[in-house]
């Protein structure tokens, strides 16, 4: 199974693109710090993503996120292997994008966003509503 799932902050302007097969995608950087206490002097230690999301959940991305924004990532590990200018074969480890959420509230350009928290991806809610009442129709 290939699944990765973190939440941090984006760490560059979205950018939203499309191939030449008219398919858009979004590229993006995502900085998550790592869960452990320093040591005395010690900085907290960060490791960055690189994130790509397809169609609409790229337009998604790129609409409702920005740079600084808190951003909740379920997708898989791929790696892309390639020779550069000068020959060196390189493997390049990215993210693909399958869901987003806002996990810190969500806002782009200084402007809050009126998305709730728990909206995926394709802009459904992953949520069902709450009946009216006291709750005690509630099944728990």
């Amino acid at each position: 199974m290939n699944k990765i799932i973190f939440t941090g902050r984006i760490t560059r302007d979205t950018e939203l693109k499309v191939t030449e097969a008219g398919k858009e995608y979004c590229n993006f950087s995502v900085a998550v710090d790592r869960k452990y206490k320093p040591k005395d002097g010690e900085e907290k230690q960060t490791d960055f993503f690189d994130c790509t999301a397809w169609g609409k959940s790229g337009a998604f991305v790129d609409k409702y996120f920005g740079k600084g924004d808190g951003i909740t990532i379920e997708g898989r590990m791929e790696s892309r292997k390639y020779t550069d200018k000068e020959g060196n074969k390189r493997v390049f480890w990215g993210v693909t994008v399958e869901n987003v959420e806002f996990p810190l509230g969500g806002k782009k350009n200084g402007a809050e966003q009126n998305e709730p928290n728990g909206t995926a991806a394709d802009g459904s809610d992953t949520f069902a509503p709450v009946p009216d009442g006291d709750g005690s129709d509630l099944p728990f």
